[in-house]
């Protein structure tokens, strides 16, 4: 059995977004950083998503988190290409209680000190031709938000990471065991013989941190969520810029639950409607190719049933997108070139993930749900904050 050539400061297992970022923070700390990822590539939430960096979404503590996530991206696609863009959010209210609900989010972001805009039907016309009148009420628009393309953003980031002096990230690398010696060393055991020596470790792979805790993470309170999106042909003459959220968003996302009349609002939804029942909300987003990603659904499973989410594909929810997609914009290709589901997790924690520490140096860092490509680039931040500080406080 084999040690790594060179101790590090700190080993990340995993090396999708929420990995990649603490990897990211810790080399601006000047720590040595070995990334091990299981997979030839990041091939789960971080790729199978929208790419929609929206702070708006949250609620005021994970807000200040994505506000921060905003910063750093753009600090490092001055350096490298990302394929961040900044477009901005809009979310389109539907009817009058939407409108209401951005107008009520509109005074609570200034509040916060968040630049939105109200729009109004025409404006939103105005910046989107093809946005359907009959839909359409008016708008809030964030202009500081970016995209970023999910299948891109990811790999380019590590060719970024493998650039910097103190790094080195291995692939193909399943951590198989970890254990902390007499020395308060952590040590990492890989399925190919190798061991990796570091003073920290921090697990950032999702439900995949079961292989290493099996019995942790079924006593979680860790909830696995799949989610199913499209990819509708390219649009010839179409320009559809930034994050588009519609009525169903503004109905389902965290911030608007701080708006006044939002009880009052969702107690009057139908409980048993086709968007309740798979938890659909409709985004659209075009990327660079003019292709549109569109979607999405949310189906729940707690960890124990992880696997009664299948791996099947529902052609009525792929139906229902475009069904609801054809009344909020006219576009001339309904044509869908591919679908796909993503999973990831979440947790009711009061800090909003799973954060647990394991022999007081392998730190547990998973469960960030739905708001990964938004917050893990803030989060990231703090939490390797807390694990430095922890690491002084041993020495």
């Amino acid at each position: 059995m084999s040690v790594s050539a060179e101790k590090a400061d700190l080993l990340v297992v995993g090396g999708g977004v929420l990995g990649a970022f603490h990897a990211y923070h810790a080399l601006q700390k000047g720590l040595r950083v070995r990334l091990v990822e299981r997979n030839a590539a990041p091939c789960g939430a971080t790729v199978r998503n929208f790419g929609q960096v929206v702070p708006s979404g949250l609620d005021s503590t994970w807000q200040a988190y994505g506000r921060e996530s905003l910063r750093i991206y753009a600090s490092l696609q001055s350096q490298a290409d990302l394929s961040v863009r900044q477009l901005g959010s809009i979310y389109i209210a539907s009817d009058d209680e939407e409108l209401g609900l951005i107008e009520e989010l509109h005074a609570i972001n200034r509040d916060n000190d968040y630049t939105s805009e109200l729009w109004t039907a025409d404006r939103c016309r105005q910046r989107y031709p093809q946005l359907r009148s009959d839909y359409c009420r008016g708008g809030l628009f964030f202009p500081e938000e970016v995209s970023v393309n999910p299948r891109l953003m990811i790999h380019r980031l590590h060719q970024w990471l493998a650039e910097q002096p103190g790094f080195e990230a291995h692939f193909n690398t399943a951590v198989i065991d970890l254990t902390v010696d007499g020395l308060g060393r952590v040590n990492a055991e890989a399925s190919d013989g190798r061991t990796f020596q570091a003073e920290k470790a921090v697990l950032c792979n999702g439900s995949e941190f079961r292989l290493l805790y099996p019995e942790m993470f079924y006593d979680s309170d860790i909830e696995t969520v799949k989610l199913q999106m499209l990819r509708l042909g390219s649009q010839a003459g179409v320009d559809i810029p930034g994050n588009v959220l519609t009525g169903l968003s503004i109905r389902r996302y965290e911030s608007f639950a701080q708006c006044p009349s939002w009880n009052a609002i969702k107690a009057k939804e139908p409980a048993d409607s086709f968007a309740k029942r798979w938890g659909v909300h409709v985004l659209f987003k075009q990327e660079v190719d003019g292709s549109v990603i569109l979607g999405d659904s949310h189906e729940y499973a707690s960890a124990e049933a992880v696997d009664d989410l299948g791996f099947d594909l529902r052609t009525d929810i792929n139906d229902y997108f475009v069904q609801e997609g054809r009344k909020i914009f006219d576009l001339p290709n309904w044509q869908v070139e591919s679908s796909w589901f993503g999973v990831y997790c979440q947790t009711d924690q009061p800090e909003g993930i799973y954060n647990q520490v394991i022999d007081e140096h392998i730190h547990v860092v998973t469960g960030i749900g739905g708001k990964g490509m938004t917050s893990s680039a803030g989060y990231a931040k703090s939490s390797m904050e807390k694990i430095t500080n922890d690491q002084a406080s041993c020495l």
